[in-house]
């Protein structure tokens, strides 16, 4: 996200479809987004200009980018062809920008949103992209200071990623909950496991659950009334928490928060890409896998939202039995299910669902009465000293 519109739309489909149908399967490439922070205070400060100016030249340049706000930065692991790759390149790059911004005097928050720092203090990046976003969107942008962890796994072949992203729309509020890292937000404890979600997902337009598409003809003829009746102008204007990205061959699952853990940043990636390398899986052999409404996902995306890990999510494939389970039990299925695969792909040992994530320890510690400047202190330490590592060993 962020780079200049030069295609028509025209352009952009005909080379999507082209793209896809010669794609690689399960390449990958992961982007986090971080916000940055005066060092003492952990307010965050409009200094991505600086680190731009920073990084030209040295090896994160092609992997670092500006998201939206000056006071916010997203690295990238570029294109890998393994898990593995992809594991080393994501430590790689947390390390190298953890060494820049320590150069410069700021810190870096890696939640879903930031506690207490107001959205009328951030200041709008001046490129075409984003001006272009800011003409269009006003208020429903300058609010939108979150935080995410994207993943795009390569597929081959257009029909067959548009099945694969169709079927994964159903286990985006298990990611969800696994992942959620922000119930604090506008110095309010807001009791959500991902304010984030809230903020971003239910203020943009073509945000959220997208619906079901079956086959590349209709995703595209749908794109084509969108750019015809001027209701997007460029193809990232789809906000869905999981979309094809048409300026690669690769399904993007967005759904997710920020993590502050390295760790858990890994193996939150190593969970959505054996599930999205399970699906395609399915798609191939036939297996019956069932699109739901969005109706019923939504469900499940609110009490993900709410409830993170600790709350229950409805058991879509079992609806006549009106069951409802545990969210963590169901993450740990879903780790059961996708684990033939991620043992083919070489992660088995990668899976892990976290006894506690990052919004559980969050309020966690509001409850026993931390305040949320300790609270978020203690994020930022954890960013900075697991890059600090993965930099220096």
């Amino acid at each position: 996200m962020g780079d200049e519109q030069t295609l028509s739309a025209e352009e952009q489909l005909r080379l999507s479809h082209e793209q896809f149908e010669a794609g690689q399967d399960f390449t990958l490439s992961i982007e986090e987004e971080f916000a940055l922070l005066d060092p003492d205070t952990h307010d965050m400060v409009n200094r991505f200009e600086e680190i731009e100016a920073a990084v030209r030249g040295t090896e994160l340049q092609k992997d670092f980018a500006g998201e939206l706000i000056a006071s916010e930065v997203e690295i990238k692991t570029g294109r890998c062809e393994t898990f593995a790759e992809a594991a080393d390149k994501l430590a790689e790059r947390r390390g190298q920008l953890i060494e820049v911004v320590d150069r410069l005097g700021i810190a870096l928050g890696g939640t879903g949103t930031h506690p207490w720092s107001s959205w009328k203090d951030q200041r709008i990046i001046d490129t075409p992209h984003y001006r272009r976003n800011d003409e269009l969107l006003r208020y429903v942008t300058w609010r939108n200071n979150t935080f995410g962890l994207h993943v795009h796994i390569g597929i081959r072949g257009a029909d067959r990623a548009v099945a694969v992203c169709s079927a994964l729309r159903s286990y985006l509020p298990d990611l969800l909950a696994v992942s959620a890292s922000s119930p604090f937000i506008e110095n309010c404890v807001t009791h959500l496991h991902s304010a984030r979600s809230q903020t971003f997902t239910k203020m943009f337009p073509r945000c959220g659950i997208p619906d079901p598409f079956a086959s590349w003809a209709e995703y595209e003829g749908f794109l084509r009334y969108l750019y015809a009746t001027g209701s997007m102008t460029e193809h990232t204007q789809l906000w869905w928490s999981i979309r094809l990205h048409l300026a690669f061959p690769t399904v993007e699952v967005r759904i997710c928060d920020a993590q502050p853990e390295l760790a858990e940043a890994r193996a939150l990636a190593a969970l959505i890409y054996a599930l999205t390398a399970r699906v395609a899986r399915a798609v191939d052999e036939g297996e019956q896998l069932a699109i739901h409404p969005d109706r019923l996902i939504e469900e499940n995306f609110w009490r993900a939202i709410r409830y993170g890990l600790t709350g229950e999510l409805l058991d879509l494939n079992r609806m006549d039995e009106l069951r409802v389970r545990p969210a963590r039990v169901a993450a740990e299925e879903l780790v059961e299910w996708v684990l033939p695969v991620a043992e083919e792909l070489g992660l088995s040992r990668e899976l892990e669902i976290p006894r506690a994530n990052a919004a559980e320890r969050q309020l966690a510690a509001s409850e026993a009465g931390a305040t949320l400047a300790e609270i978020y202190a203690q994020q930022v330490t954890r960013t900075h000293d697991a890059a600090f590592e993965a930099a220096h060993g």
